[in-house]
């Protein structure tokens, strides 16, 4: 798992993202209004909404929030608000590569936070194209191995369409092609597989091990863009050993 997906989990258990749950739902929001914008308004027509709809979920966002989202998007309900998709791409410290997604009514306010960020924490924002190929988008599900018999896991998210299955120190990676991601989900959940998360992310090609001083510097900056109203997601193509992810958390 990546540095940053470690980190991510230490948070939750932690309750950090409790605390930020208000700031956490307005950007699901904002995500599902921009997805039901440009696709419609019908998560079984709408690949790009459906994907957003279940991440709301798994944030335990309610219902009403969801559907008043999409209402807002279709224009159904309040006139539809426009956001821009725009991502930036830079450098954190120890050269690791950063992406970062941003929905944005502010293009200038938006790019000027994110310079402001980069540079504050040690980073360096770069130019287009310039990390983008180091990512591949990917379905990623963390299966717990001490709930699970490999041998069925294996056959149940291959035959879905998985395209691997990677064992780890505690858990499964399930790895699947963005577009299949959904499917192999939905019948790990029949077959009564249990999973610890699940998401489309950007995956690196190869990562960077970082040492306990340049791995705080960059969880820092990482946190410093993920609090940032308009940013919806960061990627990075660092790794954290267990020692220096203990060292770093506590």
């Amino acid at each position: 798992m990546s540095g940053h997906s470690k980190w991510s989990t230490i948070k939750r258990k932690k309750g950090a993202a409790d605390a930020k749950r208000g700031a956490l739902f307005g950007k699901l929001s904002k995500a599902i209004s921009v997805a039901a914008r440009e696709g419609g308004g019908d998560p079984e027509m709408n690949p790009a909404l459906a994907l957003a709809v279940q991440k709301a979920k798994d944030a335990n966002m309610p219902n009403d929030n969801i559907a008043r989202a999409i209402e807002k998007g279709t224009g159904a309900g309040a006139d539809a608000e426009e956001f821009e998709r725009i991502t930036y791409e830079g450098y954190a410290p120890g050269g690791v590569a950063v992406l970062v997604e941003v929905l944005t009514d502010n293009r200038n306010r938006a790019a000027a936070d994110v310079r402001y960020i980069f540079s504050k924490n040690g980073g360096k924002l770069g130019t287009s194209g310039s990390v983008a190929y180091l990512f591949d988008r990917k379905g990623i599900i963390l299966v717990p191995a001490d709930e699970v018999d490999e041998d069925e896991l294996m056959e149940v998210a291959l035959e879905a369409g998985a395209e691997d299955v990677e064992p780890q120190e505690n858990d499964y990676r399930v790895v699947t092609e963005a577009g299949d991601f959904m499917a192999v989900r939905e019948r790990l959940e029949a077959a009564g597989i249990p999973y610890e998360n699940a998401e489309v992310t950007m995956q690196p090609q190869n990562t960077i091990d970082l040492d306990a001083g340049t791995a705080k510097q960059t969880l820092r900056l990482i946190d410093a863009l993920e609090d940032n109203d308009d940013v919806q997601e960061v990627y990075a193509n660092f790794d954290i050993s267990e020692e220096v992810m203990a060292e770093v958390a506590g």
